[in-house]
């Protein structure tokens, strides 16, 4: 044999040894991207499409370790059972999705919007002292704005604010904050008022936000 026919004979070879070598890379390369594309999937409620309770939690941290003016809010539907029981479960998932579209609307794509479950939200956002007020009467507003079904009915919606900020608590650890956004909530639950946590919110026992006692607060919003 000549040895341009071994040459030739040589490099068939490797490109053979080469080609087969990488079908499994090939294969599990495209598994990994479907995996990643699962992964990102599970990380979003399917019906808001907000960040779930874990991604929700790493994103807010994040932001709250990089930025001094931040501001964690919670959100709890008013009436929310009613609205299932009186109208039906797909109207209630369209109100939970007109909700999650209007807080990503308000807080912007910076921001950590997730859905902790049932029609509970939360969002840590970067929030100026200066703009709190304004902001967050925005936000009542937006909340308390009828949702318009596909069929033309509407459906009257409300929902109960809290926000906590690091410079008001004295903290920016995630749950300190979201614990006291939550007793604020339920200090203002039902007036359609949004409330800012006093430092005092942190502090004082609760269980999911419901307890006795009101300390000092800012209100800011709609009348009831």
């Amino acid at each position: 044999m000549s040895s341009l026919l071994r040459v030739q004979g040589q490099i068939g070879q490797r490109t053979l040894l080469l080609t087969t070598a990488a079908l499994p890379l090939t294969g599990w390369a495209v598994h990994a991207v479907a995996l990643h594309k699962q992964l990102a999937k599970t990380r979003r409620d399917p019906l808001t499409g907000l960040l779930r309770r874990d991604a929700y939690t790493a994103r807010a941290r994040r932001l709250l370790a990089r930025h001094d003016d931040t501001a964690v809010v919670m959100i709890d539907a008013d009436h929310f059972k009613a609205v299932n029981d009186t109208m039906g479960h797909p109207v209630g998932d369209a109100v939970l999705a007109s909700i999650a579209a209007r807080l990503t609307a308000w807080a912007g794509p910076r921001a950590a919007i997730g859905r902790l479950g049932g029609d509970e939200f939360a969002v840590v956002l970067q929030l100026t002292a200066e703009r709190r007020e304004q902001r967050l009467e925005q936000l009542v507003r937006m909340l308390h704005t009828p949702v318009v079904l596909d069929d033309g009915r509407t459906v009257d919606v409300a929902a109960s604010v809290g926000a906590a900020t690091p410079d008001v608590i004295g903290s920016r650890d995630l749950t300190q904050l979201q614990r006291a956004a939550d007793a604020a909530l339920y200090d203002g639950k039902h007036s359609g008022r949004a409330v800012l946590a006093a430092a005092q919110h942190a502090t004082v026992p609760s269980v999911n936000g419901r307890r006795s006692g009101r300390p000092g607060t800012a209100v800011w919003g709609r009348a009831a």
